[in-house]
């Protein structure tokens, strides 16, 4: 199996297991709506790639990454509100308060946040022994990565700085909150799942954070690259928001260039952190990761 055909089939898996949840009418169909409305799916893919890496199977990080895309789920739908960044379209189709109205959008936002860790805790791994703990501590991962210390605290530091500069320094920091911490538990999760019932070396944990927060700064760079050059068709949500509302980006620091550069650079460093992990599985899938995204045109 090829690396497009690992991803192919790590995307299937999170696509098939999404699909059999909130089945119900009512606020189930908002989330569901919001849910299945596309997307790379990235963060379930990076769990079972780091799962297979640590010497398990693509299906056993499944029910983690799946718990991680609810939760991303959500702060999306979050984000959307008008008392965010008021954005109409997502991922090319209306977003959830367009469709459903502010108040059932943030209910629809909570319930997938609970559901996240209710996916996670429930989790059907072949746990054992010390390893039966892995659903508590992915979970743990998780909360630390969504709060304070994580993608709300991120998020916070942006709002209250919408229209001021901010340096290189100051940018780099809120984004490695805002989506950098979530790509570290997806990543971090997928070598827990693999712990339940396999020993695994102290220093996949260590590569794994690494390559997640190189993944995750060339990650946005390259997404505010494509803000500025790109069409709302193009990436199926609006463009140039952030240069319309003053806000700092890395284009904004950088220019076009110095940040295809900045995204070289931390892919390479992405793929070299890699190295340093004590794998039982290939890492070849995740190197090759690293590359499409760095080269993703939406």
């Amino acid at each position: 199996m090829n690396y497009q055909q690992q991803m192919d089939r790590a995307y299937a898996l999170t696509e098939e297991y999404l699909a059999s949840c909130f089945q119900g009418e009512g606020l189930e169909k908002a989330m569901r709506y919001s849910l299945m409305a596309g997307g790379k799916r990235i963060r379930p893919i990076l769990t079972m790639l780091f799962c297979q890496a640590a010497g398990g199977e693509l299906e056993e990080g499944l029910e983690f990454g799946c718990g991680v895309e609810m939760l991303h789920t959500y702060s999306l739908i979050h984000d959307d509100l008008p008392c965010m960044d008021n954005d109409d379209l997502r991922r090319g189709k209306p977003t959830c308060h367009k469709v459903f109205g502010e108040c059932v959008a943030t209910l629809a936002g909570d319930a997938l946040q609970a559901a996240a860790f209710r996916t996670v805790l429930f989790a059907k791994g072949p746990w054992s022994g010390e390893g039966a703990a892995a659903p508590a501590l992915a979970a743990g991962v998780l909360a630390e990565a969504a709060g304070v210390q994580g993608m709300c605290g991120g998020q916070y530091w942006d709002t209250i700085g919408d229209g001021q500069p901010h340096s290189l320094e100051d940018l780099t920091a809120i984004h490695d909150k805002k989506t950098g911490a979530l790509l570290r538990a997806a990543c971090v999760m997928g070598v827990l799942a693999c712990s339940g019932h396999r020993e695994v070396d102290d220093s996949c944990i260590d590569a794994a954070r690494e390559y997640a927060t190189h993944l995750g700064l060339a990650f946005q760079i390259r997404d505010d690259v494509l803000d500025a050059t790109s069409t709302t068709e193009e990436l199926g949500k609006p463009v140039g928001s952030d240069s319309a509302n003053g806000k700092t980006t890395y284009v904004t620091l950088l220019g076009v260039e110095g940040c295809r550069e900045q995204v070289i650079e931390h892919t390479r460093l992405a793929k070299e952190a890699l190295e340093r992990g004590g794998w039982r599985g290939s890492i070849g899938c995740l190197c090759w990761l690293a590359d499409h995204l760095a080269q993703r045109s939406n």
